[in-house]
C-alpha cells in the first residue's frame, strides 16, 4: 500500500509539473518593450558597418550611447544618439579584445582591454588621456594586468576600481590620475577570492559589489576590499549596474555551465533591492553588458552582436497587421 500511494503522489507531482509551463519571474515580471537592433534599424552608420559581438555599452550624461564592439566591420568605439542615430566613432587599431566599457562623472569614457591587458580613459571624441597596464604584457604586480574586465568609480570621485578577471583574480583601486592604491583577492572559493571577477560596481556609501562569475555569487566589500558579505542567490552574474540613486540592476544565468554553454543566450535581467539582495523583478534577455538610464531605459550589450534598447511598456494585445512593418525606437 505505502509503495502505490509513493507511486501516485510521484505521478500527481510529475503530473502538477508539467501543468506548470513557464518558470514564474523572480520577484515579478518586469514590463519593457525592446528595440532588439539598437544602432543598425534603422541603418545610419557608413556602408557597410555592422556590429560583430558587442561586449559593451554605455551612456554618458548627454544621453549619447558608445556601443564597445569586436568586429571588423566597423570601428571599436561607435557612438549613437539616443534614438539610435549615428554620430561618431574611434579606436581603430587601439585595443586587443575589446571587454568593459564605463562612463566616469566628468564624461570621460573608460574601457578594458582584454586582449592587450590594459586599462584606458578616453575623452567623449576618443582622446586617450590615460593607459594602466602594460600592452601585450599579462602580470602579478601593481602595474600590470591579466585580462582585466570592469571599472567602477568611488561616489567622490577619487578613486577607480579595476577587476583583474579573466587571468587574475583580484579588484585593484587607483587613484583617478592612476596611482596604485591597493589590490586584494586570489584564485579560490573562500570568501574573498574569486573565480573570474566579471563585474565591479559601487554603490553611493562606496560599498563594492563584484561578480565572482565562475563561483555563482556576488561579493560586497568595503572601499578599502573589507569582506562585508556574499550573495549566492543570483547565479552566475555577467555584469552589475548601479544608478546614482542606487538601483541595482544585473544581467544574469543560472549558473556558470549555464552561462558558458548558452554563450550568455539564456540570460535574465533582474532588478536587485540593494540592501537585502532580494530579486525586485526578472526579465528574458541574452547579455554581457548592461546600463540603465535615468529615464527608465536599459542598454544590453550582447555578444549576439545586437544593442538591445529595453524601454518601459507592455502590449494589452498583439500587434495584429501592423506586426514586424518597422522597428520600433519609442
Amino acid at each position: 500500500m505505502k509503495k502505490i500511494m509513493t507511486g501516485a503522489l510521484l505521478m500527481a507531482g510529475a503530473i502538477w509539473a508539467a501543468e506548470q509551463g513557464w518558470f514564474p519571474h523572480e520577484g515579478g515580471l518586469l514590463k519593457y518593450r525592446v528595440q532588439i537592433r539598437f544602432g543598425e534599424e534603422p541603418d545610419t552608420m557608413p556602408e557597410g558597418w555592422k556590429f560583430g559581438r558587442v561586449s559593451a555599452v554605455a551612456v554618458d550624461g548627454s544621453g549619447e550611447v558608445y556601443v564597445f564592439q569586436r568586429g571588423k566591420k566597423a570601428d571599436p568605439v561607435v557612438v549613437f544618439d539616443a534614438k539610435g542615430k549615428f554620430l561618431r566613432s574611434w579606436g581603430k587599431g587601439l585595443f586587443g579584445n575589446p571587454h568593459g566599457m564605463r562612463v566616469d562623472p566628468k564624461g570621460h569614457v573608460w574601457i578594458t582591454d582584454n586582449g592587450d591587458h590594459q586599462v584606458m580613459q578616453f575623452t567623449r571624441q576618443g582622446k586617450l588621456l590615460l593607459t594602466l597596464g602594460v600592452k601585450g604584457s599579462a602580470g602579478t604586480d601593481d602595474k600590470r594586468f591579466n585580462r582585466p574586465t570592469d571599472i567602477a568609480f568611488s561616489p567622490d570621485g577619487k578613486f577607480v576600481y579595476v577587476s583583474d578577471g579573466y587571468g587574475n583574480a583580484r579588484v585593484m583601486k587607483f587613484t583617478m590620475e592612476g596611482k596604485f592604491v591597493k589590490t586584494w583577492g586570489e584564485h579560490g572559493t573562500a570568501p574573498g577570492k574569486f573565480n573570474t571577477v566579471h563585474s565591479v560596481a559601487v554603490d553611493s556609501r562606496g560599498t563594492l559589489y563584484v561578480s565572482d562569475r565562475e563561483n555563482n555569487r556576488i561579493q560586497i566589500f568595503d572601499a578599502e576590499g573589507n569582506f562585508l558579505k556574499q550573495w549566492t542567490h543570483l547565479g552566475a552574474t555577467q555584469n552589475v549596474f548601479i544608478t546614482p540613486k542606487d538601483e541595482m540592476w544585473i544581467i544574469t544565468h543560472r549558473n556558470n555551465i549555464e552561462n558558458l554553454t548558452y554563450d550568455t543566450l539564456a540570460g535574465r535581467i533582474m532588478r536587485i533591492d540593494l540592501g537585502t539582495g532580494r530579486i525586485l523583478g526578472a526579465m528574458e534577455s541574452p547579455g554581457h553588458w548592461l546600463h540603465a538610464t535615468s529615464d527608465g531605459l536599459i542598454f544590453i550589450g550582447s555578444l549576439t552582436g545586437n544593442v538591445f534598447r529595453w524601454y518601459p511598456g507592455w502590449l494589452e494585445k498583439g500587434l495584429g497587421a501592423d506586426e514586424g512593418l518597422k522597428p520600433t525606437n519609442q
